[in-house]
């Protein structure tokens, strides 16, 4: 495996659901535990590592879509709440196996962690302090996918590592369909011709024009992310 990072400085998408058990609901201590170890070999490579976690394991909005008492906005809020639950989770676990580990929020949440702050969050970075973002953008309407996009491009990540339950993205619904092929490698264009379901379109959009690089892999295969990161073969990377 290679050692030295092709990526200085990364950003980590990670869904909430991988802070508990496939079936589960919120945290659970053993899945961050395993998810914390999975990036702990990133800051010990030097990169400079920001995370962005949904809240899937709590709320998702389109859940609420059918509710008449609760509005979309109100329902992306509480979806944002639940990201800032996760990234104080993630940040005490990093932090309990030696790592350095910073939460800066969209959502003011003062007496919790910091809030969001660009020249802040790149000091962090350089001083070598994963940052974890929570709190979406701090606006409704918006995904996690879309947060870590944003977070990307203001703080000149070279790279966006989208860490899922598959091993890249596919043709087809590989849950589904066994016959489903894995790309390699795609552009922005072809990603976008054959409607990819890689990140929604603001997301995709904000990484295209400002020439980030997406790479999806699986999460969970010991390894996976410093491969990412040191340009090895992994999952499918998405790029100009």
């Amino acid at each position: 495996m290679a050692s030295e990072p092709n990526y200085r400085r990364v950003v980590l998408k990670l869904s909430g659901e991988s802070l508990c058990s496939a079936d589960g609901f919120g945290v659970e201590a053993p899945s961050v535990a395993a998810t914390a170890e999975e990036i702990l070999p990133l800051a010990d490579l030097g990169v400079q590592l920001g995370i962005v976690v949904g809240g899937g394991n709590f709320i998702r909005a389109r859940d609420l879509a059918d509710d008449p008492h609760v509005q979309r906005v109100t329902a992306d809020q509480m979806g944002m709440l639940g990201t800032v639950i996760n990234a104080l989770a993630l940040r005490d676990t990093l932090i309990g196996r030696g790592a350095d580990a910073r939460v800066m929020s969209a959502l003011p949440t003062p007496t919790l962690c910091e809030g969001f702050n660009r020249r802040r969050a790149i000091h962090h970075l350089e001083h070598g302090r994963v940052v974890i973002f929570a709190g979406g953008t701090g606006s409704p309407f918006f995904t996690t996918d879309t947060t870590a996009a944003l977070r990307a491009c203001e703080i000149g990540a070279e790279l966006i590592v989208k860490a899922t339950k598959v091993d890249g993205v596919y043709d087809a619904d590989p849950m589904v369909d066994p016959a489903a092929a894995r790309y390699d490698e795609l552009t922005y264009r072809q990603a976008l011709e054959q409607r990819l379901a890689i990140m929604d379109l603001a997301a995709f959009s904000l990484c295209s024009d400002n020439r980030i690089p997406i790479l999806v892999c699986r999460l969970f295969a010991p390894g996976n992310l410093v491969k990412a990161v040191c340009g090895e073969k992994v999952g499918t990377l998405v790029r100009e």
